[in-house]
């Protein structure tokens, strides 16, 4: 009988970063210098703000990720998959009928041979937390509600799945500065919480970055540009998530929210977040 190699019997150690880059063109210096640094397997992007055919694809092939999956549009939103290993399956999926750029599915070949990796940009909802009086409110949370939806009906967690992106909403009370403080505004509301809970258990998913940080202990992986000392005031926000399905829940051995990124120069408002699994 034929044995295996060493190589075969071992797990695979997989990493995966999310990163909302607020521009690929304009920080791909960036990108360039966190993928040098950390050499995630998979790096999943939003809010590239370019269409396809000006995504920088050479640029990532350069950095050794030439396997890409875009799902861009000129000037708004925008996600991207780009990994080390080959990508067999790709295709997004259009939420509210809407035709933007906002999620991205891939199953990866190779030695990571069908896990599948989904990237959202959850859309921000505004200013105002009253889906009568802002558009932008409403279909935020008729997003979150469809994300729910087809959770539950399509079973995509069923199997090996990763769901990673700028979801826009920190669920916990400890995953802003102030719960008190932000307890009406955009991200942190009840009724955004509630629904974004809700499309977790339809998975159901497990919440990677919490396996690592008890929920009384604070998490970000936002700071805005409008504060001028956002390290020394450190108001921050979770808006950045890595949930895996039930089947891989044990397998998450690591997470890391890449905090320095968020002082480079001309930064993304969202630091990086890697996770690390044993596959």
């Amino acid at each position: 009988m034929l044995g295996v190699s060493d190589d075969e019997a071992r797990p695979l150690r997989f990493s995966i970063a999310t990163w909302n880059i607020n521009s690929v063109r304009l920080r791909i210096d960036l990108v360039a210098r966190f993928l040098a640094e950390h050499r995630p397997d998979a790096l999943c992007l939003q809010e590239t703000k370019c269409p396809d055919g000006q995504f920088p694809l050479g640029a990532f092939a350069k950095l050794g990720y030439p396997h890409v999956a875009i799902n861009g549009q000129k000037g708004y939103h925008g996600v991207a998959i780009a990994s080390k290993l080959p990508i067999a399956e790709a295709s997004p999926r259009d939420f509210c009928a809407k035709g933007d750029s906002r999620h991205m599915w891939v199953k990866l070949g190779g030695r990571a041979n069908g896990l599948e990796i989904h990237n959202f940009y959850v859309p921000a909802g505004g200013d105002e937390p009253d889906p009568s009086i802002n558009d932008k409110f409403a279909h935020k949370l008729a997003f979150i509600d469809e994300m729910a939806d087809w959770f539950a009906s399509d079973a995509i967690a069923a199997g090996r799945a990763i769901l990673v992106g700028d979801l826009n909403v920190a669920p916990l009370e400890h995953d802003v500065w102030s719960h008190k403080a932000l307890i009406d505004v955009v991200s942190h509301t009840a009724v955004e919480v509630e629904k974004l809970t809700r499309a977790q258990a339809a998975g159901p998913w497990v919440d990677a970055l919490r396996r690592f940080a008890p929920a009384n202990q604070k998490l970000y992986t936002w700071w805005s540009y409008r504060s001028p000392d956002w390290a020394k005031a450190d108001k921050g926000r979770r808006l950045d998530h890595v949930w895996v399905s039930a089947a891989l829940a044990d397998k998450v051995t690591a997470m890391r929210v890449v905090r320095d990124a968020r002082g480079w120069e001309r930064p993304s408002d969202h630091a990086p977040v890697i996770v690390e699994l044993a596959l």
